[in-house]
């Protein structure tokens, strides 16, 4: 049954292939300053960036470039952010880009007018904002994390060997984010399949945790399986606008917090997925995908009756004349041969980890304790191994 929950998401979202007009809407409830938050440099090729700074001037608005978000935000990163924001006064965070660019500015937001270091404070010792919160907005060119809709940043430090995720409180959540499907299709496609998979692995995440028959877990089916529908379309044609719509749309109801109310949820791939990227600083889709078989072969035995019915709801597994395990078994096997057509990793090893860094990884590894097994060291190590 579903418990006692509370539920509140402030984040107000433009979405379609005229979502970017809505900007001059929003602009005149900040400040002067927008610090335009971007990665490579790709929104520049494709001429998104072009457009938003036309916007922000046509608004008034003083532009402060904070470039260069690298895939994996790096606590140094961070660092340059806060610097940029403090110098320039910053009354915005413009977040351009994927999950990294929204992750980063939500760091940096909570970051500014802190008096301690942002990394012991948020990410060793998990405490939350006690000073002002700079404004946070993003215009999502990649959709995957679900950054767009939550209060979620991850940042690495690669010195300690770590990768790092924290949920701040609603306030730190966006305050608009623009939405136009037509902007992730200059990704590359097997960009577009980590975000997929990392889509997915948020369902499943909030879905494989308790045995209820609940509202969040007919919606947690619903959206796994507009995901699988909407890939297979997507891989065969990246230009598809209904399906890049569809994953684009399904990635923000995936992490928004919604489909987890009533649920313990698990989120030990990710624990694992982010330890194995603090190593090889590997895409995050895909670190993910390389540990989830694993890791849910392990816990099946633990919640069968959740794995048989992933196995008929989402697979369309045929139960008849099947014991539990074989029904929860083949589902898992769907789930892999459908993650090799969209083309995901399904190896840490093709990532850069190697035998010598699995203690390490494992060190690295958050043992969490919501899901069907809490896991022991031991385990982790197998698991891992088992991703090689």
């Amino acid at each position: 049954m579903l418990g006692n929950f509370s539920y509140h998401n402030p984040t107000k979202l433009y979405f379609g292939e005229n979502s970017l007009e809505f900007l001059n809407e929003e602009l005149p409830k900040y400040g002067k300053t927008v610090q335009l938050i971007y990665g490579g440099g790709s929104v520049k090729k494709n001429g998104i960036y072009d457009a938003i700074v036309e916007i922000l001037k046509k608004n008034g608005k003083t532009v402060v470039e904070d470039g260069g978000v690298m895939p994996n935000p790096t606590v140094e990163k961070l660092r340059e952010g806060i610097r940029i924001a403090r110098n320039n006064k910053t009354d915005l965070l413009l977040a351009v880009g994927g999950g990294s660019c929204c992750d980063y500015a939500k760091a940096v937001s909570v970051s500014v007018n802190c008096n301690e270091d942002p990394w012991d404070k948020y990410y060793i010792r998990f405490e939350e904002p006690d000073c002002e919160i700079v404004p946070v907005a993003c215009v999502l060119t990649m959709a995957g994390t679900g950054s767009e809709m939550n209060a979620g940043a991850v940042i690495t430090n690669h010195e300690q060997k770590l990768k790092i995720g924290h949920v701040f409180g609603t306030e730190v959540m966006p305050k608009f984010s623009i939405l136009n499907p037509k902007f992730t299709m200059s990704l590359p496609v097997r960009q577009m399949a980590a975000g997929i998979y990392d889509i997915f692995n948020h369902i499943c995440e909030q879905y494989f945790s308790g045995d209820d028959d609940n509202t969040s877990d007919y919606l947690a089916e619903a959206l796994m399986k507009s995901v699988v529908n909407s890939s297979l379309v997507a891989v065969k044609n990246p230009e598809d606008y209904e399906a890049r719509s569809n994953i684009m749309w399904s990635a923000t109801w995936a992490l928004n917090t919604l489909i987890s109310r009533g649920k313990d949820t698990d989120w030990m791939v990710h624990m694992l997925g982010q330890a194995v990227g603090a190593y090889t600083d590997a895409t995050h889709g895909m670190t993910l995908a390389a540990v989830s078989l694993p890791y849910y072969r392990h816990i099946l035995p633990y919640g069968l009756k959740k794995f048989v019915r992933f196995a008929k709801e989402v697979w369309g597994v045929n139960s008849e004349g099947k014991t539990y395990t074989e029904v929860a078994e083949e589902g898992l096997e769907k789930m892999k041969q459908w993650m090799q057509t969209i083309g995901v990793t399904l190896s840490i090893r093709e990532l850069g980890a190697t035998e010598d860094m699995i203690e390490g990884i494992a060190d690295a590894t958050i043992i969490l304790d919501g899901g069907y097994k809490v896991l022991n060291r031991d385990e982790v190590v197998d698991i891992l191994k088992q991703s090689l």
